[in-house]
């Protein structure tokens, strides 16, 4: 199945085109850089999955979305330090032969995500 996200942009109502997202493996031997991408106009990988069912693990992986610039670019008005910067979502995969889709709902003052379809 693999791994998607999904951004959405909750302050104008849309997707997070235009966001920057890593994406990390996580684990006892520290973190690693899986990739890195831009959020197509839809808020979604414009390649597809981030991993694919093949490349899905059983483990611990990291996704941080850089929220502050993402606001910054729109012309949002940010105070200094803004409240959110990076939002950093670590979970976990158990079973890879599932499909694992981490969706961020965002503003620029709170956020909320899920394990999605």
């Amino acid at each position: 199945m693999g791994l998607s996200t999904h951004v959405l942009d909750t302050m104008h109502g849309g997707p997070a085109a235009g966001m920057a997202v890593v994406l990390y493996v996580t684990g006892s031997g520290g973190e690693r850089c899986l990739k890195q991408f831009v959020l197509n106009q839809d808020g979604r990988n414009p390649d597809g999955l981030l991993l694919d069912a093949t490349q899905l693990q059983r483990g611990t992986y990291r996704l941080v979305f850089d929220v502050a610039a993402y606001f910054k670019a729109c012309g949002v008005s940010l105070p200094e330090p803004n409240f959110l910067n990076q939002v950093s979502l670590d979970f976990g995969v158990a079973d890879p032969k599932q499909h694992y889709h981490v969706p961020l709902l965002v503003s620029p003052w709170s956020y909320s995500t899920y394990r999605g379809s």
